[in-house]
Formats: structure tokens, C-alpha cells, sequence
């Protein structure tokens, strides 16, 4: 069993256009086959076997719907890494994190994560390949990282196995500061992995592992099964293509 797990719902202010598209207040409250997108996130965890269902949000609406489905609510921080890390310190580790616009999670990805974790591993992400996700989702638009091993795309899944987790927390934080200056981004990789990625010889693995060391903890992927594992919704085509998944694979458990 998980002990606890952590949906990120909070917003980043503005009109969401999920939200807009949806007729709703907020995005995670955006319906999908009768069902929020938050309902359908926590049932995923509840059915994985996680015992405590944690959602950081804002939104009175939200923390109101966090509570209907058995959830309990917590403030957000400025940023999804300082919600993590406050959800660390009141929940403990270990800690698996998700988002609440990750519509279709299955219980299955969450578990067959967990089990793959490597044991030495503070914290692990859940990434999938391309050609898995162009298998399971062909057509889904995804932002791809390029390294020796191959494209690889996030699902939105992590797993903060240990108390020293929140070293990473800490480095992602700085990473948020930075992200309108991908230089200071670039250069915690160091000369010779920044050489390595442009030379082309840089895996994944590699990269993340030391981006761990750099942080004082061990950090490892986990490769996704599933490609539909990486699809979320992030934009109202992404939520009409959730729709029609859902829809999909309803009609196919049904015959």
C-alpha cells in the first residue's frame, strides 16, 4: 500500500483555458464521461491502494470537491515545487505526486511505478518513451526531452520515497526560478554532461542521476509501460482527445 499521495490542482492565476472550454470555474473541475477530472484522478489513487489522498488547491470549489471525494485538502504555495515540498513535510515520505489534469491515470500505472522504483532511489519519475506513446496515443501532441536513449515525455507521476527527497524538491524549485533563464538551467548539468547531451551521448538516466548527485540524493527513472501514460490535458484539444479516449474505452468494456 502507498501511504499517501499528493494531487497538484492549485492555478496559476488567469482564465485557464481548459476551464473556459469547459464551463467551469476551474480546470481539474472540467468533466470527462460524467465524471470530474479531479474525481477521476483521486479514484485512480484510491484504487492503486494509496491510503491517504492529499489535494493542494486554492480554489473554495475545488477544496469543496477535494473533500466530497474523500480527499484531503491542503494549501498551495507559490509554484507546484513549494506545494510539493509543503505536502512533504505534513505527509512524510514516501510520496507519490500527480496533477489533477491527469484525466486518464489507471490504477495499474500507479502501482507498476512504485513496484519499479529502485530500491536505492530517494525519488524516481515516471517518463515514457516515444514510440510507446505514439503506440497507445497516435496523434497526441507531447513536448519531448532528446537524449542518447531516445525522446522521452513526463506522465506526471513521481515518487518521493525518502525524507532526503526534498533536496530535489529544493533544485526544482531553483529550476522554476530560472525557467526564463534556461542558461542557469543548462549549466547545472556541468561542462562534461552539457558536452555529452550536445555530442549526442547523453542518456536520460545519466542525466537525471546526476542531476541527483548534484542535489546530495539518488534519483532515477522508471520507464512507463503504458505511452497513454504521458497524455494529460493541458489544452481544450487535449480535453475533447481525452473525451474521446475515455469514450472509447468505455464502448470497448462495454462489447
Amino acid at each position: 500500500m502507498i501511504p499517501a499521495a499528493l494531487v497538484l490542482a492549485g492555478s496559476r492565476g488567469g482564465i485557464d483555458p481548459v476551464a473556459a472550454a469547459a464551463g467551469v470555474s476551474d480546470k481539474a473541475l472540467a468533466e470527462l464521461g460524467g465524471r470530474t477530472m479531479l474525481a477521476r484522478v483521486v479514484e485512480a489513487l484510491h484504487a492503486a491502494g494509496v491510503a491517504q489522498v492529499a489535494v493542494s488547491a486554492t480554489s473554495p470549489t475545488v477544496v469543496a470537491a477535494a473533500e466530497r471525494l474523500g480527499a484531503t485538502p491542503l494549501p498551495t504555495e507559490p509554484g507546484p515545487s513549494a506545494s510539493t515540498a509543503l505536502a512533504l513535510e505534513r505527509l512524510g515520505a514516501p510520496l507519490l505526486v500527480t496533477t489533477g489534469d491527469h484525466a486518464l491515470l489507471r490504477p495499474e500505472w500507479v502501482t507498476d511505478f512504485v513496484a519499479a522504483v529502485p530500491a536505492d532511489a530517494d525519488v524516481a519519475v515516471l517518463l515514457a518513451r516515444r514510440e510507446a506513446i505514439e503506440r497507445a496515443a497516435p496523434g497526441s501532441r507531447r513536448t519531448y526531452l532528446r537524449f542518447a536513449d531516445g525522446h522521452w515525455s513526463g506522465c506526471n507521476l513521481f515518487y518521493l520515497a525518502t525524507p532526503q527527497a526534498a533536496a530535489m524538491i529544493r533544485l526544482w524549485q531553483e529550476v522554476e526560478r530560472d525557467r526564463k533563464r534556461p542558461w542557469r538551467i543548462v549549466r547545472r548539468l556541468g561542462p562534461g554532461l552539457l558536452l555529452r547531451y550536445l555530442a549526442g551521448r547523453l542518456t536520460l538516466a545519466a542525466a537525471v542521476a546526476h542531476l541527483g548527485r548534484r542535489a546530495g540524493v539518488t534519483a532515477a527513472i522508471v520507464a512507463a509501460a503504458d505511452g497513454l501514460a504521458a497524455v494529460d490535458v493541458d489544452t481544450p484539444a487535449d480535453l475533447d482527445d481525452a473525451r474521446a479516449r475515455l469514450a472509447q474505452r468505455a464502448a470497448a468494456e462495454r462489447a
